[in-house]
């Protein structure tokens, strides 16, 4: 798509991942208050894209991934400085986006303490490790966010990943960890499984059946029909 200039090409880059960051941000922030009301946040968004315009559906999940969205929109906060201009609503996308790992290790403690169990010393298996899903790509992934704060609370963690056999040390994160099997067996052994990219090669009735408690960042067991008292939205 011919532009006039590398600029007017840069900044079109640039207010596309804006444009993603800022909405994902809403829906993100939607959802920690319809969690609250015991309001289902997909299914509001699923009747809301049924008007035919000025309507584009985005969908919540436990944080931003890979670089144009969590990264890009910064540069032009970074640059913005240099002619005085402050631009708040992209950093107030962000906090909101960073923010969601955090909210999702919450929704789990206060899942546990409801079961007699702290965090501490339980034992979660964390489901998808890479950004978003079906894909081999662990750029700012929020799993490995998620991974960290499980691992300073003292929780026992585990994961696995179809895309991952293993972890290595990274930019930010350091976890020497291989990807574990899922069986039933394996599930029962976990207090809490913690679904966090929604991977089309999971099993997901299995899951649903073996796991004693899941944690579903993405609403994937809900939208095919899974629920229950175990599966708890985050």
């Amino acid at each position: 798509m011919p532009v006039p200039t590398t600029r007017v090409a840069e900044a079109t880059k640039v207010l596309e991942n804006i444009y993603r960051a800022v909405n994902i941000a809403l829906v993100n922030e939607l959802k920690t208050v319809f969690d609250r009301m015991d309001i289902d946040l997909f299914e509001v968004i699923e009747a809301a894209r049924t008007k035919p315009f000025g309507f584009q559906a985005f969908y919540p999940g436990p944080g931003l991934g890979g670089h144009c969205i969590p990264i890009d929109p910064f540069y032009l906060t970074w640059k913005a400085r240099e002619y005085g201009v402050a631009t708040r609503f992209i950093e107030l996308a962000g906090e909101v986006n960073s923010s969601m790992p955090a909210y999702v290790i919450d929704r789990l403690t206060d899942a546990l303490n409801q079961r007699r169990k702290a965090l501490n010393g339980s034992s979660v298996l964390v489901l998808g490790i890479s950004y978003k899903k079906d894909v081999d790509d662990l750029r700012e992934s929020p799993s490995l966010e998620l991974l960290r704060l499980l691992v300073a609370k003292g929780a026992e963690v585990a994961y696995c990943d179809p895309y991952f056999p293993r972890l290595h040390a990274g930019r930010r994160h350091d976890f020497r960890l291989t990807s574990t099997p899922l069986t039933p067996e394996t599930l029962r052994r976990y207090d809490a499984v913690l679904l966090a990219t929604d991977h089309s090669a999971f099993p997901y009735e299995m899951i649903h059946d073996s796991a004693g408690l899941i944690v579903d960042t993405r609403s994937a067991f809900r939208r095919r029909g899974l629920d229950g008292p175990h599966v708890i939205r985050a």
